[in-house]
C-alpha cells in the first residue's frame, strides 16, 4: 500500500510539472527585452564621446552593438525553437568545436591579439571571442554528460539516484575534474583568468545541482582557491589588481584610477541621478566606461535608485531561471537552466561588485549592457534556451 501511495504521489507530481512547464515564460521574455533594450539605449547615450575620440564618428560603437544585438536576437530565437533533445544529443560535438576554436586564436592570420592577450578570432570588422560561447557550450556538455549517468528514478534526500556504479568517484568526479583542467589550460594560455573563474563556478553549480556528493564541491572549491593564489602569485598584473582592491588609496592616479573614478561616478549621481545621457565621466574620465565600468555610469545617470532597480532585475532574472529549472521534468533541461541562470547572474554581480569596490576589477562584462558582441550574443542564446526549456522542458 505504501509503494502504491508513493507511486501515485510521484505520478501526480509529474502531471503537475507537465502542466506547469507548457507555458511560455512571459516574465522572463519581457524582463530580457527591457534589459537588452534599455542597455542598448544606455549605450547609445554613452558611447558617442568614445566613438568620436577613437573613430571620428559618433555611431561606430552603437552600430556595431546594434548589428550584434540583432544577431543575438536571431540566434536566441533559433535556440528557442531548436529541439532540446537534438541539443542533448549533439552537446559533446558542439562543445568540442567550440573548444577547438579556443586554440585558433593563436594562429597568425585569424587570431587577434589585444592588450597582450590572444582571445579573439579576427573576421574583419568583427572579432569573435570563443571563450564567451564556451560558457554555454560547456553547460550543455556537462548537463548532457551528467544526465546520462543518472537514472530516471526520483531522487531521495540530497543524493541523486545514479545508474549502477556511477556514484563511484572514478566515474563521476574524476572526469569532471578533467573537464575543468582542460578548460583551465586553454584559458590560462589566453591569460583569461576571469572567464575561467566564471566558467568554473558555473560548471560547479551545474555539478552541485545534480546532487552529487557535497565533498566533491568542497574539494573543487579548495583546489580552485589554491589555483587562484598560484595565478595571482606568478602574474604581476593579477597581483596588482588584488593589491589595489585591498588598498585602493595606494595608487589612486595609477593602477587604482579606474576604481577611483568608478566610485566617483556612482557617488556623483546621488539618489536619483543626473538624468539619462547627462554623465560627465563618459567624456574620457572613466576608463572602460562603455564596457567594464558601465554600471558606474548607470549610478551616475540614474542614481542609487536606478542602480538598485537594475540589481533587483538581475535578482528577478535569477528567480525566474531557478523556477524554470525547478519546473522542468528532465535532468538535462533542469541542469542546463541552472547553469545558464547562474552564469548570467554571476557575471552581473561580479561586474557590479568590482565597480563598487567590493571585488577586484576583473574585466567581466555587465550582461545586456556592456559593449561587446560575443558576450551579448552568447547571453541571448542562453535566454533563448531558457525560454525553450520553460515551454518544452
Amino acid at each position: 500500500m505504501k509503494k502504491k501511495e508513493i507511486y501515485l504521489k510521484n505520478l501526480l507530481k509529474n502531471i503537475q510539472s507537465k502542466v506547469m512547464k507548457k507555458h511560455f515564460n512571459y516574465y522572463l521574455f519581457f524582463l530580457v527585452v527591457f534589459l537588452a533594450g534599455f542597455g542598448f539605449l544606455f549605450l547609445a547615450c554613452l558611447s558617442v564621446p568614445a566613438s568620436l575620440q577613437r573613430f571620428n564618428t559618433a555611431n561606430y560603437y552603437l552600430l556595431h552593438q546594434l548589428i550584434l544585438l540583432i544577431a543575438g536576437v536571431i540566434l536566441g530565437f533559433v535556440f528557442y525553437r531548436i529541439p532540446l533533445k537534438f541539443l542533448k544529443k549533439w552537446a559533446p560535438y558542439i562543445f568540442l568545436a567550440n573548444f577547438f576554436c579556443l586554440f585558433l586564436v593563436f594562429l597568425p592570420v585569424i587570431g587577434l591579439k589585444l592588450g597582450g592577450a590572444s582571445r579573439w578570432l579576427n573576421f574583419g570588422k568583427f572579432a569573435v571571442q570563443p571563450s564567451e560561447f564556451l560558457k554555454i557550450t560547456a553547460i550543455l556538455y556537462l548537463s548532457a554528460w551528467i544526465a546520462s549517468k543518472l537514472s530516471d528514478a526520483p531522487a531521495s534526500g540530497w543524493k541523486s539516484t545514479a545508474k549502477r556504479g556511477y556514484h563511484n568517484a572514478v566515474y563521476i568526479f574524476v572526469p569532471f575534474l578533467m573537464l575543468l583542467a582542460i578548460i583551465s589550460i586553454a584559458l590560462v594560455l589566453q591569460s583569461d583568468a576571469s572567464t575561467l573563474g566564471v566558467i568554473s563556478l558555473t560548471l560547479l553549480a551545474v555539478y552541485f545541482s545534480a546532487r552529487t556528493p557535497i565533498w566533491h564541491t568542497f574539494l573543487v572549491i579548495l583546489a580552485g582557491a589554491g589555483s587562484l593564489l598560484f595565478l595571482i602569485r606568478f602574474e604581476p598584473y593579477r597581483l596588482d589588481r588584488w593589491l589595489i582592491f585591498l588598498h585602493p588609496e595606494s595608487d589612486p592616479l595609477g593602477k587604482g584610477f579606474q576604481l577611483r573614478q568608478s566610485l566617483l561616478s556612482l557617488g556623483s549621481g546621488g539618489i536619483f541621478g543626473k538624468g539619462l545621457g547627462m554623465s560627465t565621466q563618459k567624456f574620457g574620465f572613466l576608463p572602460q566606461a562603455i564596457s567594464d565600468s558601465i554600471f558606474a555610469i548607470v549610478g551616475e545617470e540614474l542614481g542609487i535608485a536606478g542602480a538598485v532597480i537594475l540589481i533587483a532585475m538581475f535578482v528577478f532574472f535569477f528567480y525566474l531561471g531557478v523556477k524554470i529549472a525547478k519546473n522542468s521534468n528532465d535532468k538535462f533541461y533542469k541542469m542546463t537552466a541552472i547553469g545558464i541562470t547562474f552564469w548570467i547572474t554571476l557575471q552581473a554581480f561580479i561586474n557590479i561588485a568590482s565597480t563598487i569596490g567590493i571585488f577586484p576589477m576583473t574585466g567581466i562584462p555587465l550582461p545586456f549592457f556592456s559593449y561587446g558582441g560575443s558576450h551579448l550574443v552568447a547571453e541571448m542564446i542562453g535566454v533563448g534556451l531558457l525560454l525553450n526549456i520553460s515551454k518544452n522542458g
